[in-house]
């Protein structure tokens, strides 16, 4: 390809589309490339059977494990990236996980810039990706210079009355989070219907706030947005001093294409933006490029998560269940020293989703039964902040494939917030079961193939020696490469990371924007 570009963008997700739609007023010229295509809109969205069991979505890819076993990541290579499947909870991180925090298996390391310098990104970017929710209800978070654009979604009654319960009990629970587009009057564009599909589905009806909808598409009838898809970036090549990036290499339709721009962002996800760096070794860059420092595909973190389903003889006839948050445990409490993490409302249960997460403990059991389970679950979603560790990594091998060496941290703070939620839950009427004579609890823990929320590996920093980017995101040793997804946190905090990844590409942006100018 011959066509320059002021600047290319690889990937659409929450980094590479906020991204762009930041960049787009400036008439520079911008060119998107995107892995995959359009997810297709189509019944199959809001099939179970389609998303959970056959895992029509996820891409084909197979990665390697630390032993050389081989698995299918749950990635998604789509305009709008993993946008397109996630629950939309759009959390800022804490001020505190901006410093250092001490925890049961080590250090929690300090980002180079404080919450403060992200906090008038973080209302940036929940007016851009309209979330819903109420600053001010949980104690654990710090302050803001907006409220929320828009009003909590309301809880259903059976969520309200465990929202009562817990505040009589003690706990501080508050309303969710969301990016989503409910029917307000004001606001003529697809609308959620709270329907159940949100959380792990693509929205049929286009009301999620995803990358997809509220970044790309209101910006491709602009004249200077060129949009590639279909397009995989295997290769960035440099020029002989290794100092800045001259081409973009292309796997396209079966050939090979290179762009050229005058600045390169990687916004691939954080295992994938390591892959390309890593492959992309060259005389300058001999272990992989921006390398120098020996951290990229280092301090991979994806938070120590578990799914919980929490059965009583109460029915829960709750459709969209996602509206509800409890952080009592975020940080060190007087019985126990070190921080446990936060809980949030999962989507609603269903049998089909159980049958795919679950095919071997389900496999004998019943369509009846598993449906009446559903019918009588609480779905809830636990989060324990991973930590950094250098040798929980990101390689490549001689063909270019992934490797990702981790063993997970924190176990025992998990371990005990888990505990915390079945004390929670006593005072939530689900103290009876609905079979048996006590408390059950249906949990999964999250796999190495669950990369939802992976982040790290081409963290950010001030010293060379010990980060790759520096704290605007552009690499250390090139002039022209910037790294703008999860892959920059050094640290991940306890909450879904997705609203951090949009305000740092605003506030990145920004820069970028100051610098073409």
């Amino acid at each position: 390809m011959t066509e320059s570009y002021d600047v290319i963008i690889i990937g659409t997700g929450a980094g590479g589309g906020t991204l762009a739609h930041t960049l787009a007023p400036s008439g520079k010229r911008i060119l998107l490339l995107e892995r995959g295509n359009f997810l297709p809109r189509e019944l199959d969205n809001w099939d179970p059977k389609s998303v959970f069991v056959d895992g029509k979505y996820i891409s084909k890819d197979t990665w390697f494990d630390r032993d050389g076993k081989p698995f299918q990541p749950q990635v998604h290579y789509v305009v709008g990236g993993a946008t397109k499947m996630y629950g939309a909870a759009l959390y800022r991180l804490r001020p505190e996980d901006f410093g250092e925090i001490k925890h049961v298996d080590g250090i929690s390391p300090a980002w180079p810039l404080s919450y403060d310098d992200f906090e008038p990104w973080y209302s940036a970017a929940e007016q851009l990706y309209q979330v819903h929710g109420v600053h001010g209800e949980d104690p654990t978070e710090g302050h803001w210079s907006k409220q929320y654009p828009w009003p909590p979604v309301s809880h259903e009654p059976r969520i309200q009355q465990i929202y009562d319960d817990l505040e009589k009990g003690g706990y501080h629970p508050a309303h969710a989070a969301c990016g989503i587009l409910l029917n307000e009057a004001d606001r003529p564009r697809s609308h959620c219907i709270r329907c159940a599909w949100c959380d792990g589905y693509p929205c049929m009806v286009h009301a999620k706030s995803d990358a997809e909808d509220i970044a790309v598409r209101p910006i491709l009838d602009r004249d200077n947005v060129t949009l590639v898809c279909d397009a995989e970036v295997t290769r960035l090549e440099t020029d002989p001093t290794g100092r800045t990036v001259t081409g973009v290499v292309v796997s396209r339709g079966g050939e090979q294409e290179v762009y050229t721009g005058d600045i390169v962002a990687v916004c691939a996800s954080a295992v994938n933006s390591a892959k390309l760096l890593l492959n992309s070794a060259n005389d300058k860059h001999p272990n992989g490029l921006a390398n120098g420092s020996d951290q990229v595909g280092r301090n991979y973190m994806f938070h120590n998560s578990k799914a919980i389903v929490a059965l009583c003889k109460t029915s829960n006839d709750t459709v969209y269940q996602k509206t509800m948050a409890i952080n009592d445990f975020y940080f060190p409490t007087s019985g126990y020293q070190w921080p446990m993490g936060g809980i949030q409302m999962m989507g609603k249960s269903n049998a089909e989703a159980m049958r795919g997460e679950k095919p071997k403990l389900t496999m004998l059991s019943p369509q009846w039964t598993l449906t009446d389970v559903a019918k009588h679950a609480v779905d809830w979603w636990l989060t324990t902040e991973d930590l950094p560790k250098p040798e929980n990594r990101v390689t490549t091998d001689k063909d270019g494939n992934v490797h990702v060496a981790y063993s997970p941290t924190n176990l025992e703070e998990a371990d005990r917030l888990y505990d915390e939620l079945k004390k929670i839950l006593n005072h939530t009427g689900m103290a009876e079961h609905h079979v048996l004579s006590k408390n059950f609890y249906a949990d999964m823990n999250m796999g190495i193939a669950a990369v939802a929320h992976q982040a790290g590996t081409v963290r950010f920093g001030s010293d060379p020696a010990t980060s790759v980017l520096d704290v605007n995101c552009k690499a250390h040793e090139l002039d022209n490469l910037y790294v703008v997804d999860t892959s920059f946190f050094p640290s991940i905090g306890a909450v879904n990371p997705a609203l951090t990844a949009m305000a740092n590409a605003l506030r990145v942006g920004d820069h970028i924007a100051g610098r073409l100018a």
